[in-house]
């Protein structure tokens, strides 16, 4: 009898996530979509803990179970947060098949370079997005016309290039060869550029 108590709580906590979310996205203001959305996890949760809380049939849990409930649909909510409308507003993936769809069902492979370059930067205000995303987790500041990395950046950049030159394969499908040219994609970056401030 638990279990199938446990299943409709965790149905009504999904059904609650998902009106907060719409609610969020709809009538307020987002900064950030992930760190949007795990708010409303959060909210969702506390929600479903009062409202549940307050019906009889729901206190046949003991406070640990309603603890273990409550840390269960944290984790849920953070798996719809980076799974759903993060991965959609994020993903070249998808971005690839929407605009494929835009353009008939088809686009010239030797052509993808430019809708990137051209299209696709723009369309999704891409450098716009990032750098509010990376203000907003303390990553980088904008100060005089120069974007500079903070302290959290810089070990964050560290951690990821680490990452990146060790534990991510070094035989890699990229168009029918394999190959490790994304464990170090500045191997082939030019030299001199004129871009950098201090």
């Amino acid at each position: 009898m638990k279990y199938i108590k446990l299943l409709c709580s965790t149905f009504c906590f999904g059904l609650l996530l998902l009106v907060t979310y719409y609610i969020h996205v709809r009538f307020f203001k987002v900064g950030v979509v992930f760190y949007s959305a795990l708010f409303d996890a959060v909210i969702a949760s506390a929600l479903a803990l009062i409202i549940l809380n307050s019906l009889k049939w729901f206190r046949v849990f003991t406070s640990f179970e309603k603890l273990q409930l409550l840390l269960i649909w944290l984790l849920l909510g953070y798996s719809f947060a980076i799974s759903v409308p993060t991965v959609i507003d994020r993903s070249l993936s998808f971005y690839i098949l929407e605009k494929m769809q835009q353009r008939g069902g088809g686009i010239k492979l030797a052509d993808f370079d430019q809708v990137f370059t051209q299209e696709y930067v723009k369309e999704h205000r891409l450098v716009d997005v990032r750098l509010t995303e990376q203000q907003q987790s303390g990553t980088v500041i904008i100060k005089d016309g120069c974007v500079k990395l903070t302290a959290w950046g810089q070990t964050l950049a560290t951690s990821s290039r680490f990452f990146r030159n060790h534990f991510l394969p070094k035989q890699r499908l990229l168009m029918g060869t394999y190959s490790d040219d994304l464990t170090d994609p500045f191997r082939n970056s030019p030299v001199k550029v004129d871009y950098i401030c201090h």
